[in-house]
């Protein structure tokens, strides 16, 4: 089980600023509180930028790595 709290990064290949339309960022959103719901993680915090994006989450201590 998983006890640790993560500070994760995704970035766009070649730093492109594919999440500049809102409606990508809607996208990372509703990922967000999809994973939320099923208590699979509590996030923290999240920015979103045009090139990547940031969170402070902790994954639930039910859930597996390999289910994540």
């Amino acid at each position: 089980m998983i006890k640790i709290y993560f500070f994760f990064t995704a970035t766009n290949l070649e730093w492109k600023h594919l999440l500049k339309n809102d409606k990508y960022k809607d996208i990372i959103i509703e990922s967000f509180k999809f994973l939320v719901s099923e208590l699979r993680v509590r996030i923290f915090a999240f920015v979103i930028m045009p090139n990547h994006f940031h969170t402070v989450w902790k994954i639930n201590e039910d859930t597996e790595r390999s289910d994540f």
